[in-house]
């Protein structure tokens, strides 16, 4: 600009370089957030629902949103409670279990161990915090017919009650899908797992979300095989029964495994005659074909989890 000092242009072109600097930074941090090594876009899961609706989430976020589903399911909880508890959740922390909050808020609903919510150690447990908050719930009169916002805040009693509101088309569509009502809406998207399953595991993961009665006490093997491959694989699988006719159930197993595939490293999971493969079909459900061992073709209903060997 004619007439400014070469001090004061200096100082303009300062500003104007750390202005850009700042939106650099900006920048490589929503990469970083997006995408991974190589440029390649973060695996994801997205739960799909009729014309076309659909929410889109990590591999974290689908974790979490499942076990808050299956800790509802044992306690017995319907549809309507699950799709509060998951709105509550997308609400205070993006579905992610984090350490830190307002004041001394912690976990995936960000209960305070100051109000009475338990320790910060059982807080920061999705399984102890979802259950607490269903207990909460219970204690509403006649919550599934209040509004969401209303139910969630009689237990959360947040400062900010309307904003669970705008969360609740997502979280019903994440309900839907994880209550099994919505079968093979739920997808997750990304690279064959390179690390070994281990079956204990998954057992394990099952028994703490569903409770100890998912499991029977004696797990059926599946039929005989004399096939090394098809033997070893078998040593590899969960196999999930399901009450005759109960499809709903089986698929909120099924999916309950799709959504802890990355946590777990599965392989497949299997059921209905449909199977989802890892790194396989853009993480969607597909026909199962002869010999997959969809349970059907053994004679008994039930949820096949196939670990990474």
């Amino acid at each position: 600009m004619p007439g400014q000092s070469p001090a004061v242009a200096g100082r303009g072109r300062l500003v104007r370089y750390g202005a850009a600097f700042v939106v650099l930074l900006a920048l490589a941090g929503y990469l970083v957030v997006q995408y991974e090594g190589g440029g390649r876009p973060a695996p994801r899961c997205t739960v799909v629902g009729a014309g076309g609706a659909a929410y889109e989430m990590t591999y974290e976020q689908a974790e979490n949103a499942a076990t808050i589903s299956a800790v509802g399911t044992a306690h017995k909880m319907p549809e309507r409670a699950v799709t509060i508890a998951l709105a509550t959740a997308l609400q205070e922390s993006g579905l992610r279990n984090i350490s830190h909050g307002d004041r001394d808020s912690v976990g995936l609903f960000q209960q305070r161990p100051s109000q009475g919510w338990g320790t910060v150690e059982q807080i920061m447990d999705p399984v102890y915090s979802a259950g607490k908050f269903y207990d909460g719930l219970k204690d509403v009169p006649g919550y599934s017919r209040l509004p969401l916002t209303v139910a969630a805040q009689k237990v959360q009693r947040s400062g900010f009650p309307q904003a669970y509101a705008k969360h609740e088309p997502d979280a019903a569509l994440l309900s839907a899908a994880l209550t099994g009502r919505a079968a093979g809406a739920l997808k997750c998207e990304g690279p064959a797992a390179v690390q070994a399953g281990d079956p204990a595991e998954v057992r394990s993961l099952l028994a703490r979300d569903f409770g100890k009665g998912v499991l029977p006490r004696t797990e059926s093997a599946g039929a005989e095989v004399t096939d090394d491959k098809k033997a070893a694989e078998q040593e590899r699988t969960v196999h999930v029964p399901v009450t005759a006719g109960d499809e709903r159930r089986g698929w909120e197993l099924a999916q309950w495994a799709v959504a802890q595939a990355s946590a777990l490293h599965l392989e497949r999971v299997v059921y209905d005659g449909r199977e989802w493969v890892a790194g396989e079909n853009d993480g969607q459900w597909r026909d199962a074909g002869p010999g997959a061992g969809s349970g059907k073709d053994a004679g008994a209903a039930e949820v096949l989890i196939v670990t990474a060997s």
